[in-house]
């Protein structure tokens, strides 16, 4: 894999690039849909290759409980198995150890877990990680780290800090003696532990920036801090990660943090927010975000979003979408996930302009401070 730096905003640390794989391009900064069990919730791969995704994720702890790796093995892998042609990242299955599973138990040797299916047990080590994005063939997989809460005191922290190098350690210690199973080959990210503390950022920073072949990621955010703290911790790793390498904010997030973060220097994104947030009702359109399931939708002909990007927004009104998840017909899901995922990467490819014309800081802040009077955005 090749990370190419193409521009550079000149009053902030927002950049574009290219990240080359044998699945083909993708342009930075990136949304990269989540597709937790093989499927990105509604959508084909055809769907979602018309709405301009570049890129999808998938979960290594779900696809290791159902399925099964070697049921995906066995077809070819996970892009063969979804049919998905493009890049694909699959997370290490930590993080839902820590946050699903009924009962875990952490060690310096990985985690015994419950399952949150059936409570059936079992172990999640590096190695074991390792294993399952080696079958299930995604072109970036992430090393398996301790995710520590935002409530965790600093001994956790730290903990989570120290565990999270040695397990690094013996993830890249397990791919160099199992290769890639399939005819591409697989990039490992490092995630960045630490919390907010920026002393225990730069020591995780150090001891895993040599293992990043090509791309880094900020992991324990997002997980219950304060937001302002959340910045100042993604303003401090812009200081202290490599430069020449593709910088992925791990589980964020809503349209004003993704800007904010690119801001910041951060080049890649995943959230769940759009899909799950549409298929709730939740719509992000060009004049605020709306919650289509309200009493006062009931009656409104106006359309959806006509400015939107994707042809729903246009074709389609209010009352006819909350008619639809009223009788919770699929329909309304599919419209409703669909206009979010279209805003989500019609958002991206205006980031991307405004970085190329170096109009970003100029363009971000009229935009931020239009966003604080929308709701939701």
């Amino acid at each position: 894999m090749k990370f190419s730096i193409n521009s550079s905003d000149n009053k902030s640390s927002a950049r574009t690039g290219t990240i080359d794989t044998n699945h083909g391009s993708i342009d930075t900064p990136v949304f990269m849909p989540v597709g937790t069990v093989g499927a990105v919730k509604t959508f084909s791969p055809h769907e979602l290759e018309g709405l301009g995704s570049e890129i999808i994720l998938g979960n290594t702890y779900h696809l290791y409980l159902r399925p099964g790796t070697d049921i995906i093995h066995a077809a070819g892998g996970l892009h063969k198995f979804s049919n998905w042609s493009r890049p694909m990242l699959t997370d290490s299955g930590g993080f839902q150890v820590f946050s699903l599973a009924r009962l875990n138990k952490i060690n310096d040797n990985g985690v015994e877990f419950q399952s949150h299916l059936d409570g059936s047990y079992h172990a999640l080590t590096p190695e074991i990680s390792m294993e399952i994005q080696r079958a299930l063939g995604a072109d970036i997989i992430m090393a398996f780290d301790q995710c520590p809460p935002g409530s965790a005191d600093q001994k956790e922290i730290t903990e989570a800090v120290n565990r999270t190098t040695g397990w690094l350690k013996r993830c890249k210690k397990y791919l160099k003696a199992h290769p890639s199973l399939y005819n591409h080959s697989q990039t490992l990210f490092p995630i960045v532990q630490g919390g907010v503390d920026h002393e225990l950022r730069k020591i995780s920073t150090e001891a895993l920036a040599d293992y990043a072949d090509c791309g880094i990621a900020i992991g324990g955010l997002a997980v219950g801090e304060e937001k302002s703290a959340m910045f100042d911790t993604i303003e401090y790793c812009d200081t202290i990660l490599p430069k020449d390498k593709p910088r992925y904010l791990m589980g964020v997030g809503k349209p004003t943090d993704i800007v904010k973060a690119v801001h910041r220097g951060i080049d890649m994104f995943d959230c769940v927010m759009p899909t799950r947030n549409g298929r709730n009702g939740q719509i992000f359109t060009s004049s605020g975000t709306i919650n289509i399931n309200n009493e006062k939708y009931k009656n409104d002909y106006s359309l959806i979003d006509g400015n939107s990007k994707h042809a729903f927004g246009r074709m389609f009104t209010k009352a006819y979408l909350r008619h639809l998840f009223n009788v919770k017909e699929i329909l309304g899901l599919r419209i409703a996930s669909t206009l979010n995922l279209s805003y989500y990467i019609s958002l991206m490819k205006i980031i991307q302009e405004k970085i190329t014309s170096r109009d970003f800081d100029k363009w971000s802040s009229s935009w931020l401070s239009e966003m604080k009077t929308r709701k939701g955005m």
